[in-house]
């Protein structure tokens, strides 16, 4: 979908921002048992480190292997292209979700030292049936939708002789 690096980095943004900030309202209603206003509230103060990570990795690591990994997935000549995008949005989610769910462990949740390994295991199981589909169902459209309408695709603008 991008096409140039400006292109993706604005992509890899608006994925972070939509995906960092509903886990963390997701775990913030995990930890307190219950949703309020104050929730979406409370996330912001989470984003300000969780995002910033969430971009890091996705845009300098697992982005570029989640799409290699899909590529050797997706046969482009034989499969609808759709096929590509959810390779790659399940991919990013099995590579995210551990990696930010071991963020978390250890920057919100303060594990002791000797409860890293099964709190972040427990983090993970928790977070990846969410992750995975918000991404498929919510973030990913949403974020395609408003990319598309950010940087349109040109269409090949051909001319042609006018019919004589």
């Amino acid at each position: 979908m991008p096409k140039t690096k400006f292109q993706n980095v604005v992509f890899t943004l608006m994925m972070s921002f939509l995906m960092v900030y509903a886990m963390i309202c997701y775990n913030i209603v995990l930890n307190t048992g219950t949703m309020t206003n104050e929730t979406f509230l409370l996330a912001f103060h989470e984003l300000t480190f969780m995002g910033p990570i969430a971009f890091i990795l996705d845009f300098f690591i697992i982005g570029g292997l989640a799409k290699k990994i899909a590529f050797g997935i997706v046969d482009m000549r034989r499969d609808n292209p759709f096929h590509l995008v959810l390779a790659i949005s399940a991919v990013s989610v099995a590579f995210m979700c551990p990696c930010m769910s071991f963020a978390a462990t250890v920057l919100i949740k303060h594990a002791p030292a000797s409860q890293i390994i099964p709190t972040w295991l427990q983090t993970t199981a928790m977070n990846f049936p969410m992750a995975f589909f918000w991404q498929l169902i919510y973030a990913g459209p949403i974020v395609r939708f408003i990319f598309r309408h950010i940087f349109p695709e040109k269409e090949d603008s051909k001319e042609t002789a006018p019919n004589m």
